[in-house]
């Protein structure tokens, strides 16, 4: 309980810092005037979908550059709602110069852009295309090694547009609809607070304010100038980039020791923009975890060469090297996940039993002491409902189509198991979008993995593999896109806005991305060398998962000499680790480092984590020289140069197609 009470008290702007009472009471009450609220039909508009479709499209090929190398995705919500707020009220200034006459921005407007900008990339962050469904394909299966007992042969699906995009439409679209007839328990009765999506509200009330108006003319500014610089700064590093160990991406900032174990700075202001998103526990968790397996553990490991492991295998080989690195991350993630899961699951129960005792006793009071504010809210929601008849009748036919088209697409998946997971998905949805109501923790890639390894087990050796990965993405879709749309509708709830437009916002939205998505991935995989574990589009996730699922098939018999035991340390570690973050007092358990992030580098490398603890010294600089400033304007300068540098891929992916190469060369060399 201590945590969702932590995550009510900051700010929306970084989630690290307490906003005053005074600021939050002002921009409510401002916010909330008494207005001629739009019909919900009015809400949805032309140039409101054209701008969700920009900000999608920009952040869906963000998200696939962080997931295609890392993994590790930043929410980047706040930064979405910042920027439709600025490409709109940009638009109707620019109309209103030239005499043009437009309908008036309103919040309402605000929010349904941004929820539609949201969910079309969220397909992308979501969408298993960096893991469950590109550990599907034929590089990942012979990365986890042909002779493998458990990883059969052709148990893999090489990536297609057609039927990436028929998966996606197939099974995202199942989540929407799951708990749309709890939406009043969940946002009015229970009074959940959803802290991402209370966040998202305030920020968007603050907007549409005289004083919030000046705030964010300056936060517009300011990402448009580190916007402009980081493009920049992304154009002249790939002009400097003309051959091979050419270019920036590499400089040996720590020796040339340091540089063969991955530490070294590459530039990348996407990553320090990430960086000053992230909490600093986040960046110092991933800097320790490259410690700990680059600095130490590896060149270890690989000094017990032919003792450990035969010194003919290659290092990509699952029964050498990399498989060390696979399977101690994997411990990581799911001793990490186990606990946090197990923890919300009891949470979750024991504060619905808490609740259902008190109901009675809560309703009376509320009547007593009406809130004209919330019940100026609760009248929209209300009045504005969705049909129940609509939400069942449509998971009903997206379950129908599921059963019909995935077996079709995979053999491996039998059309019960759909069924099944289908029947098993609302209830899961529930009880994940509750714990994410009081924590804000999205626990739907745990619930995924959960999926995966219980039918990976039950679909046996020679179908298990493929079933729990496609498993792990119907469970997941459902159960992630199940929370999200219950954020958005505590967003609609605070700000005031139709529940149809917002379920209306998110669809659309959710069928951009289901076709953006594949477009782009496709557009990164057949230019860059997707999966290369040496490469710099190494997507780590695609290989952590398949190992899940050979595991769950195999069993322990797949691990390396002696892996087992280390296995057991790392996830015996993991599990203390989040107890000590629950059990100490608040001043020592915010440094207990993130198991889940340290096991992030243990393939990826530790290049990326120099610049994520770069972006949180820049924060920690700029607080410590002047705090108002810096938590106002550190969102719109990250957001800035995540979105620059994304936004280069766009035209440096198209110069790649049309086999335009860089005409410098700047190399670091040795000199002896």
């Amino acid at each position: 309980m201590e945590e969702g009470r932590r995550k009510k008290k900051r700010t929306p702007a970084t989630g690290q810092f307490e906003a005053e009472p005074g600021e939050m009471q002002e921009i409510e009450a401002a916010a909330l005037v008494s207005r001629m609220i739009p019909p919900w039909s009015k809400q949805i508009t032309l140039r409101g979908l054209a701008a969700s479709l920009a900000i999608g499209v920009m952040y869906t090929v963000i998200v696939m550059k962080l997931n295609l190398t890392t993994g590790l995705v930043p929410t980047l919500n706040v930064s979405a709602a910042l920027l439709a707020f600025a490409v709109l009220r940009s638009w109707t200034k620019l109309l209103h110069k030239i005499g043009v006459l437009s309908t008036p921005f309103t919040r309402q407007e605000n929010t349904v852009v941004q929820t539609c900008a949201v969910a079309c990339y969220n397909v992308a962050v979501g969408g298993g295309f960096g893991s469950y469904l590109l550990g599907l394909n034929k590089k990942t299966y012979e990365q986890a090694g042909v002779d493998t007992e458990g990883n059969v042969p052709g148990s893999y699906k090489d990536p297609g547009i057609g039927w990436m995009t028929a998966f996606l439409f197939t099974v995202s679209f199942v989540g929407l609809l799951a708990l749309v007839p709890l939406r009043k328990i969940m946002i009015i009765d229970y009074k959940l607070t959803f802290p991402s999506g209370t966040a998202t509200a305030i920020l968007i009330n603050g907007f549409h304010t005289p004083q919030g108006d000046n705030v964010a003319k300056k936060q517009v500014h300011g990402f448009a100038k580190y916007f402009a610089a980081s493009f920049l700064w992304s154009t002249f590093q790939w002009f400097c980039s003309g051959g091979d160990g050419c270019g920036f991406s590499q400089f040996p900032v720590f020796g040339l020791k340091a540089w063969k174990q991955t530490f070294f700075f590459d530039f990348s202001l996407t990553y320090i923009g990430a960086g000053m998103i992230c909490s600093h526990i986040v960046n110092l968790s991933l800097l320790l975890g490259a410690v700990v397996s680059w600095g130490i553990m590896w060149p270890l490991i690989s000094e017990l060469r032919g003792e450990w492991y035969s010194s003919s295998l290659p290092e990509s080989s699952m029964s050498g090297l990399q498989g060390y690195k696979v399977f101690l991350s994997i411990a990581l993630i799911v001793g990490d996940g186990l606990y946090n899961f197990l923890k919300i699951l009891a949470f979750t129960a024991r504060n619905m039993h808490a609740r259902a005792t008190r109901r009675m006793i809560k309703s009376e009071a509320d009547q007593d002491n009406p809130i004209l504010n919330d019940l100026q809210r609760n009248e929209v929601y209300i009045e504005e409902s969705i049909p129940v008849w609509l939400a069942y009748s449509g998971y009903v036919l997206f379950t129908v189509v599921s059963i019909v088209v995935i077996p079709f697409m995979f053999p491996e998946v039998k059309w019960y198991y759909v069924v099944i997971a289908y029947m098993l998905a609302p209830a899961l949805g529930f009880c994940n979008a509750y714990g994410a109501g009081l924590t804000d923790m999205n626990m739907a890639y745990n619930y995924g993995k959960v999926s995966l390894f219980i039918l990976a087990a039950w679909a046996g050796k020679d179908s298990g593999v493929v079933a729990g990965l496609v498993g792990c993405g119907l469970i997941k879709s459902v159960v992630s896109i199940s929370a999200d749309l219950m954020h958005d509708f505590k967003t609609g709830h605070l700000t005031v806005t139709s529940p149809r437009s917002m379920l209306l916002s998110q669809a659309i939205g959710t069928a951009m991305g289901c076709i953006i998505a594949p477009l782009t991935f496709f557009l990164f995989y057949n230019i860059f060398d997707v999966g290369n574990p040496n490469g710099n589009w190494k997507a780590p996730y695609a290989l952590i998962y398949r190992n899940m699922a050979i595991l769950s098939v195999e069993g322990f018999s797949a691990l390396p000499h002696h892996c087992l035991q280390l296995c057991y340390g790392f996830f015996g570690f993991a599990v203390v680790a989040n107890m000590m973050r629950d059990t100490l007092p608040a001043k020592y358990s915010g440094w207990v480092p993130l198991p889940v992030a340290m096991a992030v580098p243990f393939l990826v490398g530790a290049s990326f984590t120099i610049d994520m603890c770069v972006g949180s010294l820049i924060v920690f600089t700029w607080h410590k020289l002047n705090r108002k400033k810096g938590a106002l304007m550190v969102p719109a300068v990250a957001s800035g140069f995540i979105c620059g540098d994304g936004l280069w891929m766009l035209p440096s992916s198209l110069l790649a197609l049309a086999k335009v190469d860089p005409p410098i060369c700047v190399k670091f060399v040795a000199i002896e």
